[in-house]
Parts: structure tokens; sequence; C-alpha cells
């Protein structure tokens, strides 16, 4: 119980920003990661047409290394980091609001039991809630930052650019759509947003404290980096269909009533991938997304651990 007065102590917006920190220098140090993941879910869908390979459409790049390799060559490096601006601002929102309401659920909501212990179903439905919650506050910045991805890859196949920047992007979209327009598939976003905090914040939290209890190790970096990289692995698992989904609803073309052109829902995508593509379709960008959440997952946690530490706010 003097962890969570601890803990209560801390006002929310100083929590928030803690977490934003954190966030932000692990999406510069893995972005090129997530662009690379991205490029890799969109090659060959299914919805774009059936040429001659059997309707698995064109595949422009086969693998991470490869796919990095062609976007460096064929764009420049400076493109590896192309829409991470929208990326930092979806990070400060999204993982602001999702850090805090955890720990709010865990501390305030669904309580701790009388040993400070946190039960597992507990930690799934904090997860989950603080997930999805946090995702759907920043749904319309993850579709800026999906759409600027892909302008460099348009340029070199020959077709104007849909957006300028942010700032275009974001009144592009409110043009077309309205202010419904920024939040086009955030169904399958904030599905996605649930499973992977259901493999982050559930297993890390799960994982930290059962090795404090159970090991001789202590809450300290090591303890931290461990927790970490099971809940990258995880997180990865759970999160990567519903990724695929999200990403290819995102970034389709729109009617002038800001419908989606190729697909009429999360379901209508995931149909049309699975039959065009096979299974394996939604698990398109796994190992660059488990590549990049390895070390997102660990940049973070050990970021934010230290900064909490140092700023003598109690350890998560």
């Amino acid at each position: 119980m003097g962890l969570q007065r601890e803990n209560n102590k801390w006002p929310r917006s100083t929590k928030f920003a803690l977490s934003a920190c954190a966030a932000a220098v692990a999406e510069i140090v893995t972005f090129p990661l997530d662009l690379t993941k991205t490029r890799l879910q969109l090659q060959g869908e299914a919805a774009l047409g059936k040429p001659a390979d059997g309707g698995r459409g064109q595949m422009v790049y086969r693998g991470m290394l490869r796919t990095a390799i062609g976007i460096m060559r064929e764009e420049g490096p400076l493109k590896l980091w192309q829409g991470v601006t929208p990326a930092i601002y979806r990070q400060i929102v999204y993982s602001g609001v999702r850090m805090v309401a955890y720990e709010q659920l865990r501390d305030s909501v669904l309580g701790r039991n009388a040993d400070a212990s946190f039960p597992f179903w507990k930690a799934v439905v904090g997860g989950m809630a603080a997930g999805a919650l946090g995702q759907f506050v920043a749904s319309p910045t993850d579709l800026v930052k999906v759409q600027m991805q892909m302008e460099g890859r348009r340029r070199l196949e020959g077709k104007p650019p849909r957006v300028h920047g942010v700032y275009h992007a974001f009144l592009k979209i409110v043009s077309e759509g309205g202010i419904r327009g920024l939040w086009a598939g955030w169904v399958p976003n904030v599905q996605r947003a649930a499973l992977v905090n259901l493999g982050d914040l559930t297993t890390y939290d799960t994982v930290k404290h059962v090795l404090l209890r159970n090991t001789s190790l202590q809450d300290n970096s090591l303890c931290h980096a461990l927790a970490s990289t099971c809940s990258g692995l995880v997180a990865a698992t759970m999160g990567t269909p519903a990724d695929v989904v999200k990403t290819r609803i995102m970034n389709q073309p729109r009617d002038g009533n800001g419908r989606g052109i190729l697909y009429k829902s999360s379901t209508d995508c995931l149909i049309q991938s699975v039959q065009g593509e096979g299974l394996k379709s939604l698990y398109k960008g796994f190992i660059p997304t488990w590549m990049r959440m390895a070390p997102w997952s660990m940049t973070f946690w050990l970021t934010f651990e230290q900064i909490r530490r140092a700023l003598g706010v109690a350890s998560f």
C-alpha cells in the first residue's frame, strides 16, 4: 500500500509528461522499423487488383532488410524517418493517456490485493481498457502518420503526392471526410491497441512483479529489461493481424464522402486479405513489427523507469 500512496502523490499531468518523454525517445530510435513494417503490410493488397501472379499483387520488397535498403537506395536514408513528426505526436497522446489510465485503473479503480499484488485478470482488463482509450484519442495522428509514410513510395510510382506535411494532411482529411474522417480506421486501430497493450502493459507489469516476488532480482534495469523483452514479443504476436487491417484501411483511397473505396469495414478488409492472400497475410510485417516492438518496448520502459526514479516518482 505504500507504493500506491507514493504513486497517488504525483499528479496525473506529471505522469503523462514522463510517459510522453519516454515514448518520444523510443519512437525516434525505432521509427525506421515502423516505416519498413508499414511498407511490407501494404504491398500486394488483394483489393488493388488481380494481376497475372495469381492475385497476390506485385511484391516490391521481400523481407525487412531488403525493404529498408530499398527505401534508402531509392528514396534516401532520411526517408526512413518520413512521418516521424505525426508519429511523435501520436505517441505523446497515446502513451501519455494509456499509461496514466492504466496506473489509475490499477491503483484506484480495480484495486490491488492486500499484499499490493495485482491479479492477472485485472491487469488484462486494465491493459486492454487503457490501450483502447489511448488509441481512440490518438487515432487522428496515427492516420496522418500512415499516409505520410507512403508518400515516398507514391512518388517513385509516378503518383501525385497526397499530402505535403502534417498540417496539410490534417486539413486534407477534414476537407474530404469532415471531423469524422480523422477517425477513419479507428475500430481496427482501437482493437489493435487493446491487444497490443494486453501484451505490453499487462505482460510488463505482470512479469516485472513476478520477478521481484519470486527471484533475487531487484527493481533495477536488468529486471526492467527482462520484463520489457517479454512484453515486446507478446505485444507483436497479439497485435500484428489487427495492425495489418488498420494500416490497409487507413491507407485506402476515399470517395467524395470520405468513405473507403477498397474496404467497407475492418471485417471486409480482413476477409479480402485472407481470401486474396491467405492467412499469412495477417502476419505480414511480423518480423519488423517484433524487431521494432522489442527495442521500442525496452527503450520505452528503461527510459520511463529511469526518468521516474530520477524525479523521485515511485517505480511503475
